[in-house]
């Protein structure tokens, strides 16, 4: 949602720190595709994605006096999101069925890029992933934690990390192969 004019972010937000609903709800709409766009790079589900971002939204409003206008917003927001996505899946880890990495094949081959894949469809890859995997390369790839950060985060050991980033790296070169063949094909 665009904001009304001769509103800017820094405005809604101060507005919001004085507790304005019509300005928290003006912030929610303004910053909802944002944190979607994150709570899905996390979430098997766009439901659960969902409840991640409204989740984030709730403890951003509860917390949003103590936001400090010497760092980025959407910085400050999207580190909520994560950290509300990571706690999600912690406490959903139980219901998960983990494949013991010792006795999994390891198998390794060179793949080229696919040079007209489009956002749209690397996503979808990363959706095929296996939860663990995609979180760890999302945490890794994208949001550029350390292996010992994933693994406290994760509470899993840093070669573990390690692993499930390699293993997810070789699904998505598969799912690359698979798309190039089958568009070869056409």
């Amino acid at each position: 949602m665009q904001l009304p004019p001769g509103i800017t972010e820094d405005d809604l937000i101060r507005q919001c720190k004085n507790g304005d609903l019509k300005h928290l709800e003006m912030l929610y709409k303004h910053f909802y595709g944002y944190a979607m766009g994150i709570g899905l790079r996390y979430c098997v589900s766009r439901d659960d994605a969902l409840e991640v971002v409204n989740d984030s939204f709730i403890k951003l409003f509860n917390s949003i006096g103590q936001y400090s206008f010497d760092k980025p917003f959407k910085a400050w927001l999207r580190r909520i999101i994560v950290n509300t996505a990571i706690d999600k899946y912690r406490k959903d880890k139980k219901h998960l069925w983990n494949e013991d990495l010792e006795m999994a094949e390891h198998i390794g081959h060179n793949a080229t890029v696919i040079e007209q894949l489009n956002a749209r469809d690397i996503l979808n890859m990363l959706d095929k992933l296996p939860e663990l995997h995609r979180m760890v390369f999302n945490l890794y790839e994208i949001d550029g934690y350390s292996h010992d950060e994933i693994a406290n985060i994760l509470l899993i050991p840093a070669s573990s990390s390690r692993v499930y980033l390699t293993r997810g790296k070789e699904k998505l070169r598969e799912l690359i192969n698979k798309a190039e063949y089958n568009e070869r094909r056409i």
